[in-house]
């Protein structure tokens, strides 16, 4: 089915989610005027890597940042999506939310592999489970940056009938060329849409590369950013997914039986 989406590749101010907010508020209804079903924010697009205050930032299930973005789900009819700082039992995760058109809670994805060059182990604990959601335009797998290291995690998802994964990000500048292989890779391999949302800006010395992109299952760009600061918008056919499954039959071809 046809799906209009659009992706919020922002600059996110450090330890600021009342700023962070008003531009997620501005773009969500912009998304929505320009008819998407579904706008995607970067990770941590509430507070960026303001992990060593995590105690002010990090809101429990259905609280705080996380109502906020449902509200303005259900006030602009759009779901949204991104990652933000939430706590429970006393631990703070890095947790996507994923709202659906009345603000409804799909699902929260906590991300399960903590990158070691942002400090994420000193702060965070890591989450236990994949996230598959029956989204109103068909199966979407969620995952979060580092994740897109880990083909096992897109496996898992394409062998379950995803069509599309989400992917928020903080991906550096300068290993931009990383991040443009590794989407194209997850959706050549795996035979899925991609649609990835980094950031841009700098924060604690670090440069972040935009580059946010929805990758269709032939590895193209149906849109990619530059560097700046934008609202992309693509429509994608996600009955593309089981032409080309049919055209190139990977998944009847693989020998799990062997490996």
């Amino acid at each position: 089915m046809p799906l209009t989406l659009s992706l919020g590749q922002m600059d996110v101010a450090l330890g600021d989610p009342d700023t962070n907010f008003a531009q997620v508020r501005a773009w969500t209804e912009e998304a929505a005027r320009r008819g998407s079903a579904l706008v995607l924010f970067p990770e941590l697009w509430s507070t960026g890597y303001d992990l060593e205050h995590w105690r002010e930032h990090a809101s429990p299930p259905g609280e705080g940042m996380l109502a906020r973005l449902a509200a303005l789900a259900a006030e602009h009819k759009i779901a949204v999506g991104g990652s933000v700082l939430e706590v429970r039992d006393g631990k703070a995760y890095n947790a996507f939310a994923l709202f659906d058109a009345e603000g409804g809670l799909c699902a929260t994805y906590r991300k399960t592999h903590l990158f070691r060059l942002m400090d994420e182990e000193k702060w965070l604990a890591p989450g236990e489970s994949l996230e598959l959601v029956e989204a109103e335009w068909g199966l979407t797998g969620l995952g979060i940056c580092y994740d897109l290291r880990f083909p096992e995690l897109f496996r898992h998802y394409a062998l379950r009938g995803a069509r599309l994964v989400l992917l928020p990000a903080e991906w550096p500048a300068r290993r931009a060329y990383h991040w443009q292989t590794l989407l194209r890779a997850r959706a050549i391999e795996n035979q899925m849409f991609l649609a990835a949302c980094n950031r841009v800006g700098e924060s604690k010395g670090e440069v972040f590369g935009g580059g946010s992109a929805v990758i269709d299952p032939w590895g193209e760009a149906v849109v990619e950013g530059g560097s700046r600061a934008a609202l992309l918008t693509a429509e994608i056919d996600l009955g593309q997914v089981d032409e080309v499954r049919k055209k190139i039959p990977v998944f009847e071809d693989r020998r799990p039986d062997i490996y």
